[in-house]
């Protein structure tokens, strides 16, 4: 248990941050399986918009932290890959 006032502080603001954090992680993994269940659907446009409501997401993930800059370009481009793929 916490001591200082400090530690009582830090130990707060970690509770707060973790549910941000897993929060941020949930919205990632629901973008990104929209995505995935609009091309499993077959539907182009559909997946078209979903990939661009991910993107976002997933970048503004990266720039909070909660994962790496190139993990997240990774998936982007992951995803753009499998959507253009579609149409041939």
């Amino acid at each position: 248990m916490a001591n200082t006032s400090s530690a009582k502080k830090a130990a707060r603001q970690m509770t707060r941050r973790t549910d941000i954090n897993k929060s941020r992680r949930s919205r990632v993994k629901s973008e990104v399986r929209t995505v995935e269940e609009a091309i499993q659907s077959g539907d182009q446009k559909k997946a078209l918009a979903a990939l661009a409501a991910a993107e976002p997401v997933l970048v503004r993930t990266a720039q909070k932290g909660m994962m790496h800059k190139k993990t997240a370009s990774r998936k982007v481009s992951r995803l753009a890959q499998r959507v253009k793929a579609m149409s041939a």
